[in-house]
């Protein structure tokens, strides 16, 4: 039976590379529902899913993995998270309409930042341009230049599945200096049925029949929003008395939908009332 909203850590052992895959399913249903964009955007941000779902598992720590894109193109928004427990999120938008496909046409003029928000601890922020062939190939550059770990990513997703494929060398690999390159012309070598149709185990024995593979157990992905409504009135407060009384008197309500998962959040003049006086 095929894993689905799986994600599944690998290891060759005798080369010094670890890698990553994920499959997302329903998950990958229930992140996209909420967002209403063109296909293609939309299937950008299941691409982004399937890598923070990964990128996460390369770091220890409890809090949440966020990748943002911050651009002047058409695609104007894209925000993906997965936490340490593997519970993802992300949206997506645009401000004007999607002409092609490559990541200059989508995003135009822009950059990618990665950052890390322990619950314990200052964030950790990492930067690069949004360059390359796609998603993936600028992740890539941000491994090579902030990590200096070689790395290479394969994202795929459609309107049923997003998945990915990652690997990565050690940092105290002890492989020899062509097995990098052996290995990932076989994973080159994927492709998108191949990553939405097979089982993990499946897809690795196809890749590399060959290699001694020791293959972890597959963890639980699931679509989870964090937002809630203590967060939004922790923002309410932030925001000041004035600025609340001024929004109250124009629109008797203040709502707040949250972008993730479309919930929506209505305080009236008791609800502030209160949150001001615990403030």
């Amino acid at each position: 039976m095929q894993e689905q909203d799986k994600l599944r850590r690998f290891l060759f052992e005798q080369h010094g590379i670890r890698g990553v895959w994920v499959n997302l399913t329903d998950s990958w249903q229930a992140a996209k529902q909420h967002q209403q964009q063109p296909e293609i955007a939309v299937h950008q941000l299941g691409q982004a899913l399937a890598c923070v779902s990964m990128l996460s598992t390369t770091v220890k720590f409890d809090g949440a993995m966020i990748m943002q894109a911050q651009s002047d193109g058409a695609i104007s928004t894209l925000v993906a998270q997965a936490t340490n427990q593997r519970k993802i999120r992300g949206v997506v938008k645009c401000h004007a309409p999607v002409v092609g496909d490559s990541l200059t046409e989508l995003f135009g003029e822009g950059r990618l930042v990665l950052t890390i928000e322990a619950e314990n601890g200052k964030p950790y922020q990492g930067i690069v341009p949004l360059q390359g062939e796609n998603l993936a190939a600028a992740l890539q550059m941000y491994f090579e230049q902030s990590e200096q770990l070689k790395t290479r990513l394969w994202l795929f997703a459609d309107d049923n599945h997003a998945a990915g494929l990652l690997l990565q060398e050690l940092p105290s690999q002890e492989g020899q200096p062509n097995d990098w390159d052996m290995i990932e012309i076989l994973a080159s070598t994927v492709t998108a049925k191949e990553m939405f149709e097979l089982d993990c185990h499946e897809l690795l024995y196809r890749l590399f029949n060959e290699e001694d593979i020791r293959l972890f157990d597959a963890e639980d992905v699931a679509f989870e929003c964090s937002c809630s409504r203590e967060r939004i009135e922790k923002t309410l407060q932030a925001m000041g008395e004035e600025e609340l009384h001024a929004i109250l008197n124009e629109q008797e309500i203040i709502a707040v939908t949250c972008e993730f998962c479309n919930e929506t959040y209505r305080f009236y003049d008791a609800d502030v009332e209160k949150i001001l006086s615990e403030a």
